[in-house]
């Protein structure tokens, strides 16, 4: 196997898993809480949009991160105040924000910028660049495994380094902090919890304020990363895929990630074969293996959706007895 070509599958599945570590930790957070996430695709495509026109009009990195947080913090609290505060339904919240991010991104960008709902390119200083480039040219020249190494695991920008990160440290806050044990208390029986004097609302929206910071790393990734400016649905069902990856992952965050990293590296082989011909066969469609991804996605939600546990408290408004 040609050590170039392994290389540049390894970097592109990093890149293309990026935006699906960051979305599905955010639905992680908010599931073991006890709060559906079915927004997660709306947020990311909003955050996406907000990262693009701050940056692109404002001209700074900084502010195009904060932005984009900003906003899908927005609507995480938009989701909270529908389904913790009032006991909405959290399946037609989720779908609900994502039909106004899809629709509300479209038209603002053509009022904004009349560019087809496009918003334009963000400016070189704005743009996430790769950490060391020096250090991955060095390495690159190395004989054996040096491109390996540099190019498919050191030439990346930080958000890539981040998203790996935070695996564990969301492990660690889940898993070994009071914090943690009261979040997956909540999405596991809110009762006990209230009964112990800690408010389960509290905790949900401490929970949906984190998810909405990990989906405004997400889409900024996309515009700031991956493209160079927003264009409309963008996210191209990212959201669901990270949903996919959480329930594969029996929401935990080392198997999402893992389940992210498998949707990742069929995206990258969906764009190397692309007008490659194959003995026998031909060329294949591009449509045939852009489709890749999302039919595993189905294929592993149909077959393992009725093993994978959910929290026992998920989906089930709670309201405080008197």
């Amino acid at each position: 196997m040609d050590e170039a070509w392994l290389a540049g599958m390894i970097a592109s599945t990093l890149r293309m898993s990026t935006p699906l570590i960051f979305c599905a930790l955010a639905g992680l957070l908010s599931e073991r809480s006890g709060v559906v996430d079915i927004g997660l695709e709306g947020k990311m495509l909003f955050a996406a949009f907000a990262a693009g026109a701050a940056g692109a009009s404002w001209g700074s990195l900084p502010l195009a991160l904060l932005m984009a947080m900003l906003v899908a913090m927005a609507l995480s609290w938009m989701h909270g105040l529908a389904c913790v505060s009032h006991q909405g339904d959290q399946v037609v919240s989720g779908v609900a924000i994502n039909i106004i991010a899809a629709g509300l991104t479209a038209v603002l960008g053509i009022a904004w910028y009349a560019q087809g709902g496009q918003t334009p390119p963000v400016g070189e200083g704005v743009r996430i660049t790769p950490l060391a480039p020096h250090l991955e040219n060095a390495l690159s020249a190395m004989p054996w495994g040096g491109k390996i190494i540099g190019v498919g695991l050191l030439g990346h920008d930080g958000l890539v380094y981040l998203a790996l990160v935070l695996v564990p440290c969301i492990w660690w806050l889940l898993f070994r902090t009071r914090f943690g044990l009261r979040l997956r208390a909540v999405g596991e029986n809110p009762q006990m919890v209230d009964a112990a004097g800690v408010s389960v609302i509290r905790l949900r929206y401490n929970a949906l304020t984190l998810n909405g910071m990990l989906c405004g790393l997400a889409g900024s990734y996309l515009v700031l990363a991956q493209s160079a400016n927003f264009s409309q649905n963008m996210t191209a069902g990212r959201g669901f895929m990270a949903l996919a990856a959480l329930i594969f992952g029996r929401w935990h965050p080392v198997s999402a990630l893992w389940a992210c990293l498998l949707f990742g590296f069929l995206d990258a082989v969906a764009i190397r074969l692309q007008g490659v011909k194959f003995p026998g066969i031909g060329e294949v469609p591009v449509q045939v293996i852009q489709a890749l991804p999302y039919v595993l996605t189905v294929v592993l939600l149909a077959g393992f959706i009725g093993r994978a546990v959910a929290p026992q408290a998920l989906g089930k408004p709670y309201l405080k007895e008197r």
